[in-house]
């Protein structure tokens, strides 16, 4: 069962799941544009939330624009924090090289998701410990070499 969190909202439109148990809500454009092909702009929603303490937000993309137009999020995620009291704005990018992308008022551009999230208290050490990963990072165990670019 997905528990459920009250977040007041002031909006034009609230944001949306799709389907029943979906974790990300719709976020919709409260602005009529085009992006030109390689192009990044901010993007308002007319969304202003006020998250409980133990909470944030994270504004992802959509699949569907990414895969079938090259829209992406810049700072993917976009983090909202509990104190923050602004509009939520998306940074799209049109990763298209060729292809302008029109977006209609109310055209979903991004999803909310709503998590609880735990503040890190940071202990300074000399060493850290050992792990099985140790400091392989960045396609260190998907690729045959770092130089030739083949995936394994």
């Amino acid at each position: 069962m997905t528990s459920t969190t009250e977040i007041l909202i002031t909006a034009p439109e609230v944001p949306e799941y799709a389907h029943p148990g979906d974790a990300g809500a719709d976020l919709r454009s409260a602005e009529a544009l085009t992006l030109a092909p390689g192009e990044r702009r901010l993007v308002g929603t007319g969304v202003s939330i006020a998250l409980p303490d133990g909470f944030a937000a994270f504004v992802v993309p959509r699949s569907g624009l990414a895969a079938k137009h090259g829209i992406t999020i810049v700072n993917s995620p976009g983090t909202v924090d509990a104190g923050y009291r602004g509009e939520i704005k998306v940074a799209l990018l049109n990763t298209d090289s060729a292809v302008p992308y029109d977006i209609a008022v109310g055209d979903r551009i991004a999803q909310l998701i709503v998590m609880p999230v735990t503040r890190a208290v940071f202990v300074p050490v000399e060493t850290l410990p050992g792990s099985d990963r140790g400091q392989g990072g960045f396609g260190s165990t998907g690729y045959s070499s770092p130089t030739n670019g083949n995936q394994s």
